[in-house]
């Protein structure tokens, strides 16, 4: 996939510029490390897909341990009366080792009352805390880190009464119930507090034999694999809940925790659909095209998100062995759907959709068909089938308009 040579290399500087992207070249996702090219799907998930994979932990996310062997679920709460009749309600803590003195995560979980069970899912990770998606009075505030308000003032260690439903309007729960799925979520500071050292009270730490005095190596689990760990975790309690169909959950995300669904979507292969939206730089655009962030910036402003090794690429992505529409790769043959936002700038809405389009030959491996376009579609217009996108109108959100599609989406591979 070649468009020349990366123009120069960048440092801490942006662009919003199309016309000075310059040119670069793509790492072909078909050509393995020994230089033979993959001809058949059967030598993909044999062994390109491995070597991507360990690319990825080794030099952009960092690996994550498996499952830990102690792992246990307890139901918080249960009521099948929820949203006035409409949905069974549970919380559930996920206690990632034994005993009920280590590290944990609350997943809460929505199911339509109308529907016959199982149902499928939608699995995916909020910004501030579970009582954020909806007013419902029956969701647990949350006892743990809090991002600070907008104004910069810091909350205190207790979610409020006046938190609840504050990010409704990106979780449209009613409106994902009465389509036919159930809605899991998991508040993403139970598994990390989002700053610099925010490790230091998350899982990271928690599992490390060194705890807070751990010194990660360069190839070790930043936070966005933190992250996508627990997705992976909650979806190990969702496989053993009889009202959910675990071979249909879909994992989602936006912006950072877009990044996140990416990568928990491409290593855990036991996720049918992955829904990527507007996650920019280190999640579907590409890390090549000079626009928007930039692989430098993320670093300096966000050093706790990938691993050691991804700061040595800042200013210097032509010498990364992967790019992400490799990423996207990853996840064939399963269903993606990669989304922007036209005044997204920031996230590079153009390098998403080349993201996207970069995957395409693995996805044809498969006999599955991928964007179905070969320019950037206009906006509010929906492509692909197996690779979906658009790009919306409006900013950096999750909006019905964004869900409409994914629900679509969803429905066309599931049913």
């Amino acid at each position: 996939m070649a468009f020349g040579a990366l123009a120069q290399t960048r440092t801490n500087e942006s662009n919003l510029d199309e016309s000075m992207v310059g040119r670069y070249t793509l790492p072909d996702p078909l050509i393995c490390a020994d230089g033979t090219r993959v001809t058949s799907a059967k030598i993909w998930e044999e062994k390109r897909r491995p070597e991507l994979v360990k690319m990825f932990e080794d030099e952009v996310y960092g690996r994550a341990p498996d499952r830990l062997r102690g792992m246990h679920f307890a139901v918080r709460s249960f009521t099948t009366n929820a949203l006035g009749g409409m949905a069974a309600r549970k919380e559930v803590t996920i206690w990632f080792t034994r005993g009920t003195n280590g590290p944990s995560m609350n997943l809460l979980v929505y199911t339509p009352n109308v529907f016959r069970k199982p149902v499928p899912a939608f699995l995916g990770l909020n910004f501030s805390g579970n009582h954020a998606v909806s007013a419902d009075p029956g969701i647990t505030l949350p006892d743990r880190w809090l991002p600070p308000a907008k104004d910069g003032s810091v909350t205190n260690n207790c979610a409020t009464e006046a938190g609840r439903g504050k990010e409704a309007s990106r979780w449209p729960v009613e409106k994902i119930l009465s389509r036919g799925y159930a809605l899991a979520t998991v508040y993403y500071g139970d598994l990390e507090p989002d700053f610099t050292n925010g490790w230091k009270l998350g899982v990271r730490a928690a599992l490390s034999r060194d705890g807070t005095n751990t010194i990660f190596k360069p190839a070790e689990w930043g936070a966005i694999s933190a992250w996508a760990w627990g997705l992976s975790r909650a979806l190990d309690y969702l496989m053993t809940d009889r009202a959910i169909d675990a071979q249909h959950v879909a994992v989602i995300g936006h912006s950072r925790l877009g990044k996140t669904a990416l990568w928990a979507g491409a290593h855990d292969q036991r996720f049918a659909l992955v829904v990527v939206n507007e996650s920019g730089e280190g999640g579907a655009a590409l890390a090549r095209r000079w626009f928007g962030e930039t692989t430098a910036l993320i670093n300096g402003h966000f050093p706790h998100w990938f691993d050691g090794n991804f700061k040595k690429y800042s200013g210097h992505e032509n010498k990364m062995p992967t790019d992400q529409h490799e990423a996207i790769a990853l996840v064939a043959p399963r269903p993606v759907y990669i989304a922007s936002a036209e005044d997204d700038r920031w996230s590079d809405p153009r390098g998403e959709f080349l993201g996207a389009k970069g995957a395409e030959p693995v996805y044809q491996l498969f006999s599955e068909a991928g964007l179905g376009v070969n320019d950037w579609p206009p906006v509010n217009h929906p492509v692909g089938d197996f690779i979906g996108y658009h790009v919306r109108t409006g900013k950096h959100d999750v909006t019905d308009y964004d869900w409409e599609q994914y629900l679509n989406f969803a429905d066309r591979h599931f049913h």
